[in-house]
């Protein structure tokens, strides 16, 4: 069952995203908020996860397509990009100035996945404003910067 706390601020994220429209579909489910590429032909997600220690939460893009993930990675060391500084750069046009690592792994699902954490100051809750707000900022600078990397982009029409 999911956390008041958690619920709230998935809720909150989902219907800011949902404003700017980058997102084919928005969705909350009791351990997560899913938000789907749009024009992306691979099933892929933008993630906003909160851990089990609710001090922490994960945002980042997750597919199961292994050919997606290794056409992000094929672009960014063709064009010699960090991603992180890639990321960081969206952040700033957010409105957020930090720095993020970024994780790339495959998950026990399966998953290629992209995250970062962002962690909960100690005086702030997992629910309010400041966090909601890191947390939306965050998954539409997550969306600005793989939208332009490997196959994440529309096909252009033939």
């Amino acid at each position: 069952m999911i956390c008041d706390e958690c619920q709230a601020l998935y809720e909150e994220v989902g219907d800011r995203v949902r404003e700017g429209k980058v997102f084919a579909k928005v969705r909350r489910t009791d351990d997560r908020l899913a938000c789907r590429a749009r024009d992306v032909e691979s099933e892929a997600y933008y993630v906003a996860r909160v851990d089990d220690s609710h001090k922490k939460v994960w945002v980042g893009l997750f597919t199961p397509d292994r050919w997606l993930s290794e056409s992000i990675e094929a672009d960014l060391m063709f064009r010699g990009d960090k991603i992180e500084e890639l990321l960081e750069e969206e952040l700033t046009d957010q409105g957020l100035e930090v720095q993020l690592p970024i994780e790339h792994f495959r998950d026990d699902k399966k998953y290629y996945v992209f995250r970062s954490p962002l962690v909960l100051p100690p005086n702030e809750v997992l629910d309010g404003e400041k966090m909601i707000d890191r947390v939306t900022r965050t998954l539409l600078a997550y969306e600005a910067t793989f939208r332009e990397l490997g196959d994440m982009s529309p096909k252009d029409a033939v």
